[in-house]
């Protein structure tokens, strides 16, 4: 199973650089020595379909969901196209430090998958290397040939090409494991006695919206407005409707403590479905007992709700830059670090997973799809023109997943 060695080399692809090593092609020769590794690879070969499906599901259930929910289409709006985007720096709610590590974790796993199968088949891989990014390590890659690709048969392909999603989605379902036994760890702190008694707590505020231009924040409590108490969560919306095409007056108190009054400028009318300020509310500060168990219940009720950030959701997660300082854990101060790391190794090996296993082109799973449709049908021209056709509607589909909350 020996291979041979290249050299260290680089290769420029404006704006990034691969770094070309022969430093991970021993690793994968060792692992695909171990007695495990044939069973392995052959239980890789028939589990990329049903990555495919689940990637599939979700993308056509989050389709339904924003053409029947007008909430959530505003919500998506706010947030940006560049949400959709797994690139910490582009993505607002990505943090750079956790991204980097997390993507390049993400990264590396999902490469060593496919080196480590590919040297099982005997399959030569020519080199592995780092992705720089402007200098900055975002990721890694593994370089197999298409030849030895082609030479082998079309299960040993399948089982090299499903290893990379499948990683992707054991490291996330570990993760998030991990993540459970942390926030069990949680013990929360006695309520503020500072903390407003009144009102209704921001979560968020959204870019461009009514609420930024006036210096509304998240973590603010909102009390006052048009001169009037809110008290309750309905009182916002009623307040405001009632005072469309009209200068009031706003009163919150800021996480500082600071009460701050500005005049915000409604809008004369507004869609049904769509909010006023642009920010997202709930009752008062959020209580983090009360937090934390909804979390905890959602691991085992929907763990797919736990894919949205705590950066897009302060107070519903407990370890989240607003409410960590409000828990003590067994693990010391660095439980939130913790907490947080393992968040967006479960995030981002997730998507990487189930993006990379749709049938399009490039992407493992369009490579495997086209290889089956290759071999079920005689015609070249046919197959071709069957695999552009399958990568078309599926690229037409996630086009229209990101793209209708701002066309419809």
């Amino acid at each position: 199973m020996e291979q041979a060695r290249g050299k260290v080399r680089a290769e420029v692809k404006l704006p990034l650089i691969l770094i070309h090593t022969p430093f991970g092609l021993d690793f994968f020769d060792r692992v695909a020595r171990l007695p495990g590794a044939k069973a392995w690879a052959k239980i890789n070969t028939y589990l990329m379909p049903f990555i495919t499906v689940f990637a599939m599901l979700l993308i056509v259930g989050s389709l339904a969901v924003l053409f029947a929910d007008a909430g959530a289409r505003e919500g998506v709006r706010g947030v940006g196209p560049q949400a959709n985007l797994l690139i910490p720096g582009l993505n607002p709610y990505l943090p750079i430090g956790y991204g980097l590590v997390a993507l390049f974790i993400t990264i590396v796993i999902h490469e060593a998958g496919h080196g480590i199968i590919a040297r099982v088949y005997n399959a030569r891989v020519d080199s592995t290397g780092i992705v720089l990014f402007l200098g900055i390590p975002i990721g890694a890659f593994v370089n197999i040939e298409r030849e030895e690709l082609a030479k082998t048969t079309l299960k040993q392909k399948s089982a090299i090409l499903t290893a990379g999603p499948l990683n992707n989605m054991i490291l996330a379902g570990l993760s998030l494991l991990a993540l459970y036994l942390i926030i069990s760890t949680l013990t929360p702190l006695p309520p503020d006695p500072n903390a407003p008694q009144f009102g209704v707590f921001v979560l968020n505020v959204n870019g461009g919206s009514l609420a930024q231009s006036i210096g509304l924040t998240q973590g603010s409590t909102i009390q006052v407005v048009a001169g009037q108490e809110v008290r309750q969560l309905d009182d916002l919306g009623r307040l405001l409707r009632d005072h469309l095409g009209q200068t009031i007056e706003i009163t919150w108190v800021n996480e500082n403590g600071q009460t701050i009054t500005r005049s915000a400028t409604l809008p004369a009318a507004v869609e049904p479905g769509r909010g006023i300020l642009g920010i997202g509310v709930t009752a008062i500060t959020p209580d983090p007992a009360v937090v934390l168990d909804r979390y905890k219940g959602a691991f085992g009720n929907n763990p797919l709700a736990l894919l949205l950030p705590p950066t897009m959701q302060q107070g519903a997660v407990p370890y989240s830059d607003l409410m960590a300082p409000r828990y003590e854990s067994a693990l010391g101060p660095a439980w939130s670090i913790i907490a947080n790391l393992l968040f967006w190794l479960w995030f981002i090996n997730f998507n990487v997973g189930i993006f990379n296993a749709l049938p399009i082109g490039p992407l493992d799973g369009g490579q495997l799809y086209g290889s089956i449709i290759e071999k079920r049908v005689r015609s070249q021209i046919m197959a071709k023109n069957a695999t552009t056709w399958l990568t078309l509607i599926t690229v037409m589909i996630v086009a229209m997943a990101i793209l209708l909350p701002y066309v419809f």
